[in-house]
């Protein structure tokens, strides 16, 4: 099989082939079960050169054609060829897959390697924070490019397996899904964002003793925020902004895209907000729209 970089004809298939990579430990083979249970055929640590050539078969073949996803990792480099090769050259062949790309911090890896008593694939004669290091330096092209990036951080199992039907459930659609998700500054801010606001200048529902025990998806909450004029005009401002920019997103093939909207806590505050943005973007009918509260359980 020809696989020159300068393309030739293959049909598309109807739902681009997925690429699950990311650094070691950070739920690689979590997200493949969760893509297995939604109907994706899933292979793992396929070697770059193979990724290319089952692609390429899975379009070429009528009676093969299907959701298909590939997990490829670190341990690959190993192998002919690279994975930043690899999404070139299906690219120029029509077949660009979309990357999703697992991270951690760095506490979270060494906590799960040593419960696992597992040796990092870079560690060599090392420790485990400098194969940690040395990997996150080598995949840093591929996070910065990939289509989503989840940061399995603080999510349990089912916390990952809802992040991953909320932005691959309605992939057929070929809209742009848009995550909106609210956090709590003081639980530290999400590394998995493109855009990161911070609505702290709004009054807080906090400082309101009967308002303290609710939360920015209740009726009382929602209402105090959204009265404030300065609410009113973030969010006026903000849908302008943000549509003004979908077309350069389409421009740069960017499907996927996560906002984020911090306040003290993520309980109140921002908690209202997305809910409204998500209410304000669902309302275009060009968009595919999720919403996620990050904190708003925690305390």
């Amino acid at each position: 099989m020809n696989h020159d970089l300068h393309g030739d004809t293959h049909s598309k298939p109807a739902i681009p082939p997925v690429l699950i990579t990311g650094l070691s430990g950070a739920g690689l083979s979590s997200a493949a079960r969760v893509l297995e249970d939604m109907g994706w055929f899933v292979i793992q640590n396929l070697p770059p050169n193979y990724v290319l050539e089952f692609v390429e078969n899975n379009a070429e073949n009528e009676l093969l054609k299907k959701k298909i996803a590939v997990v490829s990792d670190v341990r690959s480099m190993e192998y002919a060829g690279s994975l930043e090769d690899v999404i070139f050259a299906l690219g120029r062949k029509g077949l660009k897959p979309i990357v999703l790309f697992m991270d951690a911090r760095d506490d979270v890896l060494i906590k799960r390697f040593d419960n696992l008593r597992r040796i990092h694939p870079l560690q060599g004669q090392s420790t485990l924070i400098v194969g940690i290091r040395r990997e996150r330096e080598i995949m840093a092209g591929l996070r910065e490019s990939a289509d989503v990036v989840i940061d399995s951080s603080d999510l349990s199992v089912h916390d990952l397996r809802r992040a991953i039907e909320q932005n691959f459930s309605s992939i057929a659609s070929k809209l742009m899904h848009v995550t909106v998700q609210s956090f709590g500054f003081k639980h530290g801010t999400p590394r998995d964002t493109d855009l990161m606001i911070d609505v702290r200048f709004l009054p807080n529902p906090f400082w309101v003793p009967e308002l303290r025990p609710f939360r920015g998806v209740d009726r009382q909450v929602s209402d105090y925020v959204l009265s404030n004029d300065s609410a009113q005009d973030f969010l006026n401002n903000f849908m302008a902004m943000f549509t003004g920019m979908l077309s350069g997103f389409k421009h740069e093939g960017k499907k996927f895209i996560t906002v984020s909207i911090g306040c003290t806590g993520g309980h109140h505050r921002s908690v209202a907000i997305v809910e409204e943005l998500g209410r304000r973007l669902r309302e275009t009918n060009v968009l595919d729209v999720s919403v996620v509260h990050r904190d708003i359980t925690r305390n």
